[in-house]
């Protein structure tokens, strides 16, 4: 059963833009704190930031304000606006409940961020 649908990723310079979006097929999306989280293979996923059903926000220290994640309710849908993409940020990202990832995870998208 599909919960989660990531799409958005790319190939993308250092130093460039990114919008990811992550669309939640069930009903009660706007009762979650959502997430976006990302892996490097080999290594563990990590939260990269989160909204609460408030829409406060918190980040990842790596992320430097370079990120901004949103959500819209209406649509079920959760986006992560990147910026400043830096090599070191080529991960799959994957969204999710936060911090506690409680629903089936997606496919993910792929970032690559390579000259």
């Amino acid at each position: 059963q599909v919960q989660l649908a990531e799409s958005g990723g790319g190939l993308v310079q250092p130093g460039g833009s990114l919008r990811l979006s992550c669309t939640h097929f069930g009903f009660f999306f706007h009762d979650y704190t959502m997430g976006w989280y990302r892996q490097v293979p080999g290594k563990q996923r990590e939260l990269v930031a989160r909204i609460g059903v408030d829409n406060v926000t918190n980040y990842g220290d790596f992320v430097k304000g370079r990120f901004a994640i949103s959500r819209d309710n209406a649509k079920r849908t959760v986006y992560l606006q990147m910026n400043s993409l830096e090599p070191e940020d080529t991960a799959v990202y994957y969204c999710n409940s936060a911090p506690n990832a409680r629903l089936t995870w997606g496919q993910g998208t792929q970032v690559t961020v390579s000259s």
